[in-house]
């Protein structure tokens, strides 16, 4: 389910995902197939992981990543889920290809 709301979506970005909604900051993103294709590759990554568990490795991820980058984007960036999600976001039926735990092999 899509929500629009530029109160949730933070600063730079564009869309976030909290299971199972994905909200984006304007309504013409609803066209962005590769926006919503990124953030739906988060919906699967977060299903594998009872959601709960998705929320926490990503924290610790991104706290670990921050520490050795030193730059909250560096450290955004190169997270196993958003390295996942950016590699394929424009190949609209990886979500059809993609076997599960994909995300292991960009940590």
């Amino acid at each position: 389910m899509i929500f629009i709301s530029k109160y949730i979506v933070p600063k730079g970005y564009e869309g976030l995902t909290f299971y199972p909604f994905i909200f984006l900051k304007r309504k013409d993103l609803k066209e962005d197939a590769k926006l919503i294709n990124h953030e739906k590759i988060h919906l699967k990554q977060q299903l594998e992981l009872f959601i709960v568990f998705f929320y926490f490795l990503y924290f610790f991820e991104w706290c670990f990543k921050l520490i050795i980058y030193k730059n909250k984007d560096l450290a955004y960036r190169n997270l196993s889920f958003e390295r996942e999600a950016y590699r394929h976001e424009n190949n609209l039926n990886y979500l059809q290809e993609r076997k599960k735990w994909a995300f292991i092999k960009y940590l």
